[in-house]
């Protein structure tokens, strides 16, 4: 099985690897820098979606079986302390079907939220919070607010299991067609 990611980041690259590997006897992933088309920082459901189905169909080719899309983005959400929480959604392309997964989300900091609101992006505000430059392609935010709980690979691990579940069960998801 090959399967390219459309994105040079390690975290995606490794969660992409760490999931396919376990459905897969025999695996190889490359990567590639492609444009996700939408903001670099995305907002709502139908951006950050878009974001990673157009990483997906960007990296694909006839000489890989699955490319992989992974974008994060804010989505707005009642009741909660800022009124957004991240999620990261995968689309696994194979030429023909997009199939989706998203992780778990998580709530920034109001401090994070407000300055993304006006205009900067996570990554960078993340960074001068904690102190910690690139902590989007070390440990990731997610792992620096649980307390290395869970940490950013294994969030994104999770939207990549979400999006391979129907594919992992061809026969109940696409007989139909």
């Amino acid at each position: 099985m090959k399967v390219i990611v459309g994105s040079k980041n390690p975290v995606k690259v490794n969660a992409t690897r760490n999931i396919l590997k376990k459905i897969y006897d025999e695996i190889e992933i490359s990567s590639i820098d492609v444009e996700s088309g939408v903001p670099d920082q995305p907002f709502g459901l139908d951006e950050t979606i878009k974001g990673a189905v157009n990483r997906a169909k960007e990296a694909y080719s006839d000489k890989v079986d699955l490319s992989v899309g992974i974008e994060s983005g804010l989505m707005e959400t009642p009741k909660t302390i800022t009124g957004y929480i991240d999620l990261q959604w995968c689309a696994i392309f194979d030429g023909d079907r997009i199939t989706l997964g998203v992780s778990s989300g998580f709530e920034y900091p109001p401090e994070v939220v407000k300055e993304v609101l006006n205009g900067f992006e996570v990554g960078d505000v993340m960074d001068r919070i904690t102190g910690i430059t690139d902590l989007g392609t070390k440990k990731g935010a997610v792992s620096h607010l649980s307390k290395d709980m869970l940490d950013r690979t294994e969030n994104t691990e999770q939207c990549v299991l979400t999006a391979m579940i129907p594919r992992m069960n061809e026969d109940i998801y696409f007989n139909n067609e």
